[in-house]
């Protein structure tokens, strides 16, 4: 292959199906590799002349980066960019996008079906069915929903969209976002404090960064209303979980449903895999089959709208104040 032409790299393959990603590619004259890296963390001399990466779960820092000169583009399969260096990447002229529009629809979905799974009681529920029991024997009552509130911790699309679907079932929806506060009607905008105290259920909706690492923690669940209920569909690493447990099993807490944890998969011996009062799926909100076909394509098609006009111009994350031309 020659040096001058344009290559992709693939970060690392993960349960995706890269062949439609490598036929658009191919389709606009782009070639695309699995990235090969040394022990060393050195990427193979015959690809330093990549433009672009398709970002997978690897860790893509700036010591990386900087062995790709002709490097424009770094696209993230997922919504979360944490494991790339953003700020670097901007400054060495590069952009990067994520898939944000890919599964918002699912994610607020599940966001919603873990808080009714919660709230109702399911859990307890179906253990007492399979106990042999029935109504008489359930030792627990559910709450109505309409004399509750819903609190959301970020308000970006998937968090607007579940308080979307969600409002006409609460009594109140109140919202915090570090960034913009909800225009929309639909939540109350809130300060982030009264989000913790004044909410029966709390949903995290936030990226993981240094300032989100651990955002509820010990105190923020001590400061929580006595049974509530915490959602993360999110990222693991937002919640302590050894706080969380303990408010479990103190009933400081009445349920967590929890997509994500810190650090996936967890062991088999996971406190939460089986604490009567968690409910826990494997990190499959955004799944479903037409979620899939957008986290197949749309890094490459974003790589592709760079290649072809020099810019994307969706889910852009990292937008560099002077951006590297396609070559």
């Amino acid at each position: 292959m020659s040096a001058t032409t344009p290559l992709v790299l693939f970060s690392d393959f993960t349960d995706l199906d890269p062949a439609p990603a490598k036929q658009l590619l191919h389709n606009h004259g782009i070639t695309s590799e699995l990235m090969r890296v040394d022990s060393s963390g050195q990427i193979d001399e015959s690809q330093r002349h990549a433009i672009g990466i398709v970002v997978g779960f690897s860790d893509i820092s700036a010591q990386m980066i900087d062995q790709l000169p002709q490097l424009g583009i770094i696209a993230a399969t997922s919504n979360g960019t944490d494991m790339i260096d953003v700020t670097h990447a901007t400054a060495r002229g590069i952009w990067v996008t994520n898939v944000g529009h890919a599964a918002t629809e699912e994610v607020a979905a599940h966001a919603l079906m873990l808080t009714l799974v919660a709230l109702r009681e399911y859990p307890a529920m179906v253990q007492t069915v399979r106990n042999g029991g029935w109504t008489d024997d359930l030792a627990v009552v559910p709450r109505r929903i309409s004399s509750l509130t819903l609190g959301l911790i970020g308000y970006g699309r998937i968090g607007a969209e579940f308080a979307r679907i969600a409002a006409p079932l609460f009594g109140r929806v109140i919202a915090f976002d570090p960034f913009r506060a909800p225009t929309d009607g639909v939540a109350e905008p809130a300060s982030l404090e009264t989000v913790i105290t004044e909410s029966d259920v709390v949903s995290l909706h936030l990226p993981l960064t240094a300032d989100t690492r651990d955002l509820i923690g010990a105190d923020e669940i001590t400061s929580m209303r006595d049974n509530a209920v915490l959602i993360n569909v999110s990222r693991g690493e937002l919640v302590d979980l050894d706080a969380c447990i303990r408010a479990l099993d103190s009933e400081k807490l009445a349920s967590v449903g929890f997509d994500v944890l810190d650090g996936e998969p967890p062991a088999a011996d996971h406190r939460l895999r089986n604490h009567p009062r968690a409910v826990v799926t494997p990190h499959a909100a955004f799944l479903s089959d037409e979620a899939l076909r957008h986290y197949e394509t749309d890094p490459a098609s974003y790589i592709t709208e760079w290649y072809s006009s020099g810019s994307p111009t969706a889910c852009v994350v990292g937008r560099p104040a002077t951006a590297t031309p396609p070559l």
